[in-house]
């Protein structure tokens, strides 16, 4: 059997694992009723799943020697077991109470299978997008993330820890239990060594970011477009992590639908985005079209940011500084935020254009340039010439021709 045809048995071997796997979670779920809160959430996650299983299995197969593949795998069965080893735990102990064996131990696996996986999105990081180091330089990066990884799952062999899972689910049934597994102390030294072991993750996850910033400089416009599409999946990330925190801060830690709702996509945004953001980038196809993704998130985010601020201190003014009822100010300040909407963001995505899509702003002030030229022009030769220049530098395009007819009469 070649290599190729091996890599291809095993990629598919292992996407069928993580189907299997996945399947008994979702009968779990569809068993414990307590976990119909979570259930959009579940349902959401095990498309995640199967979005890495069936991106690591293709890239996998088509490209064996390229780690990312077996990575996004690795990834998807780790997740799958996460959804498997918390709702057996909840059935066992919260749906049917002594039903099923060694209900804690296997309970025990979930927290250590969600810190597995958050140093393999680190490996992915280091290794994106060929699966190879950025050089020899960063192989202690990656030797920081594997020691870091060890530790980690040390870690949680500590006494007195609790085991809550993913979701609350355990916690607000009152299920949650101490280690089971505990054969560290709490404390001396071995407190010491989890702190230890926390800088050192804290160190390779900064390598890992930073690996992508060394890629990046000096490498062509594939590469970079490359790692767009990776970033951009960070920054809906960092952004979402903004917002629990401001909305955390404001409500003073309470909990409701909104804080919900923004957790539900921090998780996802990276569990669903960086399948999607490795396949694109790594098959190469539609790569040019990130910078305006880009730059439009950005821009949305802005002006929704600007206009809530808006309508709020209209509402907040008009309430308070004169004698209008709520409904009313509600009214004005909304037709205010909609008038403001068009202007504002015209005026954003200009600026955001400047820093995140510099190709498409560059290629409207060429045109606008060139479209100055064309009035005063009277030589076609002339123009055929600036034409393709100006095309030329806009779109950079692998053939360029001109056609052109003369009429007579």
């Amino acid at each position: 059997m070649s290599p190729r045809a091996r890599a291809r048995v095993m990629s598919r071997a292992l996407a069928a694992s993580t189907v299997l796997v996945l399947a008994g979670a979702l009968i779990l779920t569809g068993l414990n009723p307590r976990a119909e809160r979570w259930l959009g959430f579940e349902i959401a996650l095990a498309g995640a799943v199967l979005l890495y299983a069936g991106t690591g299995r293709l890239l996998a197969g088509r490209l064996p020697g390229n780690a990312i593949g077996w990575l996004l795998s690795l990834i998807g069965l780790l997740v799958a077991v996460e959804m498997l080893t918390e709702q057996y735990a909840i059935y066992g102990l919260v749906t049917a109470p002594g039903s099923l064996p060694a209900v804690r131990v296997v309970g025990w696996f979930a927290p250590v299978v969600i810190e597995l996986t958050v140093f393999l999105w680190l490996f992915l990081l280091l290794l994106f997008p060929d699966g190879r180091l950025p050089s020899r330089r960063w192989q202690p990066a990656r030797l920081a993330i594997l020691v870091a990884m060890i530790g980690s799952v040390v870690s949680q062999l500590q006494a007195g820890k609790f085991i809550d899972g993913l979701t609350d689910v355990l916690d607000t049934a009152g299920a949650s239990y101490p280690n089971p597994l505990g054969i560290f102390p709490r404390h001396g030294w071995f407190s010491g060594l989890l702190a230890a072991i926390e800088g050192l993750a804290l160190v390779a996850a900064v390598l890992s970011v930073t690996s992508v910033f060394a890629r990046r400089r000096g490498a062509n416009t594939e590469r970079r477009k490359q790692l767009a599409w990776l970033g951009y999946v960070g920054l809906l990330t960092v952004l979402w992590l903004v917002a629990i925190g401001v909305f955390s801060a404001v409500t003073h830690g309470g909990n409701s639908w909104i804080g919900n709702a923004i957790y539900f996509l921090l998780v996802l945004t990276p569990a669903v985005g960086i399948p999607v953001a490795c396949v694109i980038a790594v098959l190469k196809y539609r790569l040019y079209e990130i910078d305006r993704l880009i730059s439009r998130t950005v821009s949305y985010a802005i002006v929704t940011g600007l206009l809530v601020g808006v309508y709020a201190g209209l509402v907040l003014l008009t309430t308070r500084a004169f004698p209008l009822h709520t409904p009313v100010a509600v009214a004005g300040s909304t037709l205010v935020a909609a008038a403001l909407f068009s202007p504002l963001r015209r005026r954003v995505q200009n600026l955001v254009d400047r820093r995140f899509n510099r190709t498409r702003h560059d290629a409207e002030l060429l045109v606008a340039e060139f479209a100055a030229r064309l009035q005063d022009a009277t030589d076609l030769e002339a123009v055929r010439a600036d034409l393709a220049g100006t095309v030329n530098r806009a779109l950079e395009p692998m053939h360029l021709s001109l056609w052109s007819g003369r009429m007579s009469c």
